[in-house]
C-alpha cells in the first residue's frame, strides 16, 4: 500500500488548498510506467516528511477536472502547493533527492 494518501476532487480543497503545511500532489495514472517507477520515491518522501509536508496522489483518470484546472499535460507531474497556491512543479520520474530538495525550499 502506498504511503502517500490519495486525494480526489471532493477533498482537494480541504487536503491541499486549505492545508497549513506544504503539499506535494503526484498527478499520476496506474497505466503509466514512469508513474509506477516514481511510486517508491514518492512513498519514501512521504515517510520522511511526516508532519512537515503532505504527500498526496491524484489519479488523473479518476479526477480529470483537477488535472485540467492545473494544466497537467504529462504524467507524472508533481505540483507543490503552499498556502493554497501552486508554487512549483516537477515533470517526469525523478529521484527522491530531487523531490525532497524541491519540497524543502517551501518548508
Amino acid at each position: 500500500m502506498s504511503k502517500a494518501a490519495s486525494v480526489t476532487t471532493a477533498d482537494f480543497q480541504t487536503e491541499v488548498l486549505d492545508s497549513g503545511i506544504p503539499v506535494l500532489v503526484d498527478f499520476w495514472a496506474p497505466w503509466c510506467p514512469p508513474c509506477r517507477a516514481i511510486g517508491p520515491e514518492i512513498d519514501a518522501v512521504a515517510e520522511s516528511m511526516v508532519g512537515k509536508a503532505k504527500i498526496l496522489k491524484l489519479d488523473v483518470d479518476q479526477e480529470p477536472d483537477v488535472e485540467a484546472r492545473y494544466g497537467v499535460k504529462t504524467i507524472p507531474t508533481l505540483i507543490i502547493f503552499k498556502d493554497g497556491q501552486p508554487v512549483d512543479q516537477i515533470n517526469g520520474a525523478v529521484s527522491r533527492s530531487v523531490i525532497t530538495r524541491k519540497l524543502n525550499e517551501y518548508l
